[in-house]
């Protein structure tokens, strides 16, 4: 993911941020969520936007998103979550699984490895 810090031409450019999503993707909409989540059949809780504000924080902090790991942020969210369940809970949430169809949410591209075409979604 390209940072807004590291390239001059889209820090004048870019656009205000979201307060409540300090971390999204530039082009990135609350309004965008809420579309995707409607065209899966989801309602957005505060724990789904939680889990969406994570997500992107994530990736905010690991500037090339091609070195992701599947694993590193499958313990960041159990981490993040464990009070509630960990990614067990996360499940509840995201039928799709909570890295693959929170990505798509967070406007983000998940781990090439988290979805396997011969399965579906692994994470």
């Amino acid at each position: 993911m390209q940072h807004v810090s590291t390239d001059i031409n889209k820090l004048v450019q870019a656009p205000d941020t979201n307060p409540d999503f300090p971390h999204a993707p530039l082009n990135w909409t609350q309004d965008d969520a809420v579309k995707t989540a409607r065209d899966e059949n989801l309602e957005l809780t505060d724990d789904h936007w939680e889990t969406i504000r994570a997500l992107q924080s994530y990736y905010a902090h690991h500037e090339d998103e091609s070195l992701i790991s599947l694993r590193d942020l499958h313990d960041a969210l159990e981490e993040h979550f464990h009070q509630k369940g960990g990614v067990k809970y996360l499940y509840t949430l995201f039928p799709e699984g909570p890295i693959a169809q929170g990505c798509r949410l967070a406007g983000l591209k998940a781990p090439f490895t988290a979805t396997d075409r011969s399965f579906g979604s692994v994470a």
